[in-house]
């Protein structure tokens, strides 16, 4: 099939595209947010190709796959043709809701021209989808070229925009993590974090935006992944950090509950609990392979590439079926 969509969220788009249809990915001269192409950070196969905004009006389009409310006008612009009614099209969630929570609305609840499909069980159930139909297609990654190593006795965090987002992603808990073993933060937006946090260098650093392998080889040396975030969708680092092989330590909210069992990691919403469990890894980097290969093992099999990519095919193929 060809299949349309934006690039919005690189590690998700990345597992994705690595299916067996053709990707169409918008691109505009400004490669903004609507029109990002192609991945600069991430390798994507050949199979994803950018399609310019008065390509797509020439283009045969099999599937539509949104993922921001605003996207439904732009391709009914784009395309000449409206997804939902002209063509088949499935939103994809992303994000825990915002808002009025349990009760706050889907901007696609009560509609019946499209498939609603979660990334994870908690935002189905916590999202109001209305009367839309739902299903819930769990993460896949392209498995890490590297595996853990853990010969530096310090705590790695991937987390985008710790210093505008805050609580949301427990920025305001890392000095506590930072006193007991130093911090490496990677990923967009962590630039300024110490001097937010008023730590040194030696207790935190930072990584802006390094490519995806870089930035795994660098994961994999460090002895444990810290997850600290609040509310949050199940983050694909934290899977694709257990699937290096790394013990997880991790706040007991959302999605993070049922994906790290209790034998690959320490989870609780007792963050006195977590530090000391942050010590204990450090100082037991025998501890931390015991964890993490259990790790490895299980995410490995529930969030290969294969049964997500599997799944999608499903229910691509029940939705353009279904159309017809």
């Amino acid at each position: 099939m060809n299949v349309l969509l934006w690039h919005v969220h690189g590690s998700w788009t990345t597992s994705f595209v690595h299916g067996r249809h053709r990707y169409l990915v918008p691109v505009t001269p400004d490669r903004g947010p609507y029109g990002l192409g192609r991945a600069r950070t991430y390798e994507w196969p050949e199979n994803a190709v950018e399609v310019t905004p008065e390509e797509l009006g020439r283009t045969d389009v099999d599937l539509v796959i949104l993922q921001r409310p605003e996207e439904l006008e732009l391709a009914e612009q784009w395309l000449g043709r409206r997804p939902g009614r002209d063509l088949p099209a499935i939103y994809v969630e992303h994000n825990t809701p915002k808002g009025d929570v349990p009760d706050t609305r889907h901007p696609m609840a009560d509609r019946d021209d499209l498939l609603l499909t979660h990334v994870t069980h908690f935002n189905e159930l916590f999202w109001d989808n209305g009367g839309t139909r739902t299903a819930v297609v769990e993460h896949g990654i392209v498995p890490p070229k590297v595996e853990w190593t853990g010969e530096l006795d310090r705590l790695a965090v991937v987390t985008n925009e710790p210093v505008r987002r805050g609580r949301v992603t427990g920025t305001d808990l890392m000095p506590r993590f930072a006193a007991v073993a130093p911090l490496d933060v990677f990923g967009m937006g962590v630039a300024g974090l110490p001097d937010r946090l008023g730590l040194p260098a030696d207790r935190l650093a930072v990584h802006d935006d390094l490519p995806q392998d870089r930035m795994h080889t660098e994961v994999a040396r460090r002895r444990a992944y810290l997850h600290l975030c609040r509310w949050t969708s199940l983050g694909l680092s934290l899977i694709e950090a257990m699937t290096i092989g790394m013990p997880v330590v991790a706040l007991a909210t959302t999605e993070a509950v049922d994906a790290v069992p209790p034998d690959a990691g320490v989870l609780s919403t007792r963050v006195d609990t977590l530090v000391e469990a942050a010590r204990w890894l450090a100082e037991d980097r025998d501890a931390a392979y015991r964890l993490g290969a259990r790790a490895r093992e299980v995410t490995k099999e529930r969030f290969g590439l294969d049964r997500f990519l599997a799944d999608w095919d499903r229910i691509m193929e029940e939705e353009t079926c279904a159309s017809r």
